[in-house]
């Protein structure tokens, strides 16, 4: 007995075809949404940022950051095996200064907060991958980037990049694998691959804070890092040096820019207000493309949970897996340890 004899299905039947149901039936179960899921969020994803201040005895919580703390130089130990034993690859290192200065020499000197954090951190954890953000505002009495000029009323940037090559090559003395320039002065990237290959850490990573905005979400994280600007000094604000929030082509000259000049990885900061921007730099360079989930971002939806506006898990995992859509690579988060708790629940 043979086979019966299909008729083929015509281009105007196919055409004609109704989709109904067809979407949802890829959605009846968690199997099967796991099964056709696009994008999926992994521990591996995660950068976790830690504020070591080195005036502290014991670990202060930020009062606008709920569950982030500024450690000390001895509990920031305890915080970096708890990020290790989370499967967590990375953790982003800033410095709580009490030797402040116009120049931010702390963060350069041996001996000083950025030299001693980042030994310790390689020693504690020397497999975690240790990131050195590399800026001034947390250094410097005045809170700004950089030395200031007082005739432009500005940052100088050529001073600035003078310092924070000397800052990078501090931080890969004591072990960082990669350096975070965060200041957006220009030719900083390039000042720092020149002077970690000078100094033999030709194997140092640099991650470019490429396209950062003068945005309105930092304010939480100036708490923890004591970064506020001081009254009466230099312009009011950092707009001169951090990008518009309404450009986009902009941050695209900007991270081709960077990478130019010999950056491995880029950023886009902030991460929620900018995933058009996100999308664009990683379509547009394929470079390992990083997302910044600011302390504005993490503490709105902190806020709204405890207010009992919103489920605290559901809305933090949506928002990370957004960065993840929109193209990064990786998400540097306050939020990395509560997120591997969740996943770790499967």
């Amino acid at each position: 007995m043979g086979l019966p004899q299909l008729k083929p299905i015509s281009e105007q039947q196919i055409i004609g075809v109704t989709p109904t149901h067809r979407p949802r039936r890829l959605r009846q179960s968690d199997a099967m949404r796991r099964l056709v899921r696009e994008n999926s969020l992994s521990t591996d994803d995660f950068i976790y940022p830690i504020f070591v201040d080195e005036a502290l005895s014991e670990p202060l919580e930020v009062s606008s950051m709920p569950g982030v703390f500024r450690q000390t130089e001895k509990s920031m130990e305890t915080l970096l095996k708890r990020v290790e034993a989370a499967k967590i690859p990375a953790v982003m290192l800033f410095g709580v200064s009490a030797h402040k200065d116009h120049e931010g020499t702390d963060s350069f000197r041996k001996g000083g907060l950025m030299d001693r954090m980042v030994k310790r951190a390689k020693d504690t954890c020397p497999e975690l991958v240790i990131i050195a953000d590399a800026c001034f505002c947390e250094y410097t009495d005045h809170g700004h980037c950089g030395p200031l000029d007082h005739i432009h009323n500005d940052v100088d940037n050529d001073r600035t990049i003078a310092n924070i090559a000397l800052q990078a090559v501090t931080a890969a003395e004591s072990g960082a694998d990669v350096i975070a320039p965060s200041g957006m002065m220009d030719g900083q990237v390039a000042a720092i691959r020149s002077a970690l290959d000078e100094s033999g850490f030709n194997r140092t990573s640099i991650m470019a804070y490429a396209a950062k905005y003068a945005s309105g979400f930092y304010g939480p994280f100036r708490d923890a890092s004591g970064c506020s600007l001081g009254a009466g000094e230099g312009p009011a604000n950092r707009k001169t040096y951090q990008m518009d929030p309404a450009n986009s082509e902009e941050a695209l000259r900007e991270v081709a820019f960077d990478i130019e000049e010999g950056a491995d990885m880029v950023m886009v900061k902030p991460g929620l207000a900018y995933l058009d921007i996100l999308y664009q730099v990683k379509e547009n360079f394929g470079m390992p493309t990083f997302a910044y989930n600011v302390s504005g971002e993490y503490c709105m939806i902190k806020a709204a949970a405890r207010n009992g506006w919103i489920d605290e898990e559901a809305a933090m995992m949506e928002m990370l897996l957004a960065f993840k859509r929109a193209g990064a690579d990786g998400i540097i988060s306050y939020a990395a340890l509560d997120a591997a708790k969740y996943l770790a629940k499967g």
